[in-house]
């Protein structure tokens, strides 16, 4: 029952239902590179690695950070800082994590698998990116772009540079809502010496950075429809996320960040499913006419 609790507090921990996050952007580019639905195994063995993906990565942040989460009034009762969980279980956990990734990269084709430690370097790498730049929210945004690349990967065993284009997108993106998130901890980065957006510009500079990343992320999304010849329904599924990151600025200001969790992770995860569906439907549309 002792273990059973564990990974129950672990998955708590790491957000794990967080994962709609990138993985409608990942069975995108499935999509995109099949031409329609992958074949189930292929699905299965990339939502597998995905999901595993995110939990290392995950839960090695919460490692990494550990220390500093316990200075943060707003992460100071985090599972670990708290000490309800013991750091060698969540080493523990994260290595079992890795290992399932590089096997379900291994049951995808070659390169997947050739490939799994440059995607893991990326994960790991992002949990030490703020004590030494402040574009470590790029790299959290790379850390998510890479999940459509890598599933077109698994699915043709190939890269073709057109899905790079919906990389960047994402990348834009989560790198947008990372500085509106950081935000929420200019003080406590002031204080530790760790850097980001907010402490090198300020709320304001922040908001307006974040403002900029997420039009250069419909621009990319647009250029991703003419890239693939998609039609209109993938243009109205670009309306629908732009509707909706204008809504998630407006229920937040550099002075008022009392929603930013309904921002941050709710419209988020509406983000990517309601682009995800725009495309899939386009796809079979096109597959059908």
């Amino acid at each position: 029952m002792a273990f059973l609790k564990s990974i129950r507090t672990t998955l708590e921990m790491i957000k794990w239902e967080h994962s709609v996050f990138a993985l409608p952007f990942a069975l995108t580019g499935a999509v995109l590179a099949a031409n329609g639905w992958p074949s189930w195994r292929k699905t299965i063995w990339i939502v597998v690695a995905m999901v595993a993906a995110r939990s290392a990565a995950m839960a090695f942040n919460r490692l990494a950070d550990a220390e500093l989460d316990a200075s943060n009034p707003r992460t100071a009762m985090r599972a670990l800082p708290a000490g309800v969980l013991q750091r060698g279980f969540v080493a523990a956990f994260t290595a079992v994590m890795t290992a399932l990734f590089v096997f379900a990269a291994a049951m995808l084709n070659p390169l997947a698998f050739a490939l799994s430690p440059l995607a893991l370097a990326v994960l790991f790498g992002y949990s030490y990116t703020k004590r030494f730049t402040a574009f470590s929210h790029v790299v959290l945004g790379l850390a998510l772009g890479i999940a459509p690349a890598a599933a077109w990967i698994a699915v043709r065993g190939t890269l073709d540079p057109r899905i790079l284009v919906l990389t960047a997108a994402v990348l834009l993106w989560v790198g947008g809502f990372d500085v509106l998130y950081a935000c929420q901890d200019l003080e406590h980065d002031r204080n530790m010496g760790l850097n980001s957006i907010p402490r090198c510009v300020g709320l304001v500079g922040a908001f307006w950075i974040a403002r900029g990343m997420h039009v250069a992320m419909l621009l990319m999304l647009a250029e991703l429809v003419r890239l693939f010849a998609l039609g209109w329904i993938s243009i109205a599924g670009i309306v629908v996320v732009a509707l909706l990151l204008v809504y998630e600025h407006s229920i937040i200001s550099p002075t008022d960040l009392r929603r930013m969790n309904s921002a941050f992770f709710t419209l988020n995860g509406v983000i990517s499913v309601v682009f995800f569906l725009f495309v899939t439907a386009d796809v079979a549309m096109k597959r059908f006419l």
